[in-house]
């Protein structure tokens, strides 16, 4: 989806009174890099009139497993989450989903992050500020094998604590064993904001449901994400609205009054 088209899809969605204006079209990131005033969560959070419990079940009910699709929680966690597929060939709202828990990935600009005491410099698709950009996980295997429907920087639908929210696929995890159910610092606080997570100390509990949307519509426009920050909220809220609606409809799920 283009940055006009989604422009537009913004622009109807605000005079209907669903996208408050609030939500900016343009920050400079590096003004909310910090570990206690990121963005706030009201910026990707996704519309309530989204059937979300539903949604959840749907995903809780999935069989399909693809190739290279089951990976531990954690280097101190041995059980496993496995990436499922039965939505990956709708026509609208393809994607793969997962249910893990939920781990700090600090890689990128914010390295030095607390309890990040592997971070690296870089992301996969430049390097992400992981107080700043709501970034999502997945293996690198499973990134590199489903390269051609996961080119990176795709929306990302995250389910957490009853709550909806978007981010983006950012970066991949490359660790021996490689391991499942990771995000941003920010994402990871939004999610749980009284949990004292960090780099060192997740989410263990295997409660999240993660929902990785597939093509190169999926995809997050360039002018709204730079190397190190995403600079249009409203963006990243209008094209994860439009997805999930999609995979809504896909799913015959209760409607909802999403533009």
């Amino acid at each position: 989806m283009s940055i006009s088209a989604l422009a537009a899809l913004a622009g109807v969605a605000s005079a209907a009174g669903l996208i408050r204006d609030t939500i900016p079209t343009s920050i400079d990131g590096s003004k909310y890099n910090s570990p206690t005033a990121g963005p706030p969560g009201t910026w990707f959070a996704g519309d309530p009139s989204l059937p979300i419990s539903e949604i959840v079940s749907a995903a809780a009910s999935m069989t399909k497993v693809p190739k290279d699709a089951s990976y531990v929680l954690g280097n101190d966690n041995s059980k496993k989450a496995t990436i499922y597929s039965d939505w990956s060939t709708f026509s609208k709202g393809a994607a793969y989903a997962f249910v893990a828990d939920m781990d700090v990935d600090c890689d990128g600009l914010d390295d030095t992050c607390k309890g990040n005491d592997d971070g690296q410099s870089q992301t996969d698709f430049g390097a992400l500020a992981a107080y700043e950009v709501p970034f999502v996980v997945i293996p690198e295997k499973f990134a590199s094998e489903h390269a051609t429907e996961l080119k990176g920087n795709n929306v990302v639908a995250v389910i957490c604590g009853g709550k909806l929210y978007y981010g983006i696929f950012g970066d991949t995890d490359g660790d021996s064993p490689q391991e499942i159910g990771e995000a941003s610092w920010l994402m990871a606080n939004t999610c749980f904001p009284n949990q004292g997570i960090n780099g060192g100390n997740g989410h263990r509990t295997a409660d999240v449901t993660y929902i990785f949307f597939t093509g190169a519509d999926s995809v997050i426009p360039k002018t709204a994400l730079g190397k190190n920050y995403l600079t249009n909220f409203a963006a990243l809220k209008a094209l994860g609205d439009s997805k999930m609606q999609d995979l809504v409809t896909s799913l015959n799920l209760a409607k909802s009054n999403v533009i």
